[in-house]
């Protein structure tokens, strides 16, 4: 898959779904429209925020900019093109879960045979604060990633300033909850299991697409 600015991604197929297996990393929106840089926090503009190695590992983006005038989504597919390119989508939370009970339908993917002990097989070979708990994202690392999908630890803004590097991925969907907020997956590096939960629009958080 190539966004607008050029950049090409590895993707990887998980039951019926087609996923982006990097973080997304593009400045501008499939019209050609650019996304502002962020330098501070907002609801109401769209930004974009770069990191030491954004090229590598994609940028994060508030959910404004995600959305791209899109309004909420729970539908599976959400209908949200967004800031993904033609043809690919923003995952509703309802996407999000598709995938985790994908993967925890397959045994080759669970630790200890757990259906919900799925987080390192979902996430990248390095980069996470190393954790004694058998099962943990952090815990030897090189067992991660049997699906392929390699989530990276780039933590979110504007946490990035005092979290501790390699503590967790989080990844934007097109699904709102409640008080400005919108929902969110994220794995940790000292937890076995996904987490779905919601946070603030104004911070930047990774992005995965999802093929229509």
């Amino acid at each position: 898959m190539t966004d607008y600015d050029g950049h090409t991604y590895n993707t990887v197929q998980l039951g019926s779904q087609c996923w982006m297996a990097e973080n997304l990393r593009t400045s501008h929106y499939s019209d050609g429209t650019a996304i502002p840089t962020g330098d501070g926090w907002s609801s109401t503009e769209p930004f974009y925020y770069t990191l030491e190695d954004s090229l590598e590992h994609g940028y994060l983006y508030n959910w404004r900019a995600v959305m791209h005038n899109s309004s909420s989504s729970q539908a599976t597919p959400s209908g949200v093109q967004g800031v993904c390119p033609t043809g690919w989508h923003v995952p509703s939370d309802a996407e999000w879960t598709e995938l985790e009970t994908y993967v925890g339908n397959q045994s080759q993917y669970l630790c200890n045979n757990d259906s919900s002990y799925i987080a390192k097989a979902l996430s990248a070979t390095s980069g996470w604060i190393p954790y004694s708990e058998t099962c943990a994202v952090g815990n030897d690392q090189s067992t991660n990633n049997s699906t392929g999908f390699g989530a990276f630890p780039v933590d979110e803004y504007p946490n990035l300033s005092y979290a501790l590097p390699g503590t967790f991925a989080r990844f934007w969907s097109s699904t709102e909850y409640v008080d400005g907020t919108a929902r969110y997956l994220s794995l940790h590096y000292n937890a076995a299991y996904v987490s779905r939960s919601a946070t603030i629009k104004y911070y930047g958080c990774s992005v995965r697409c999802l093929r229509d």
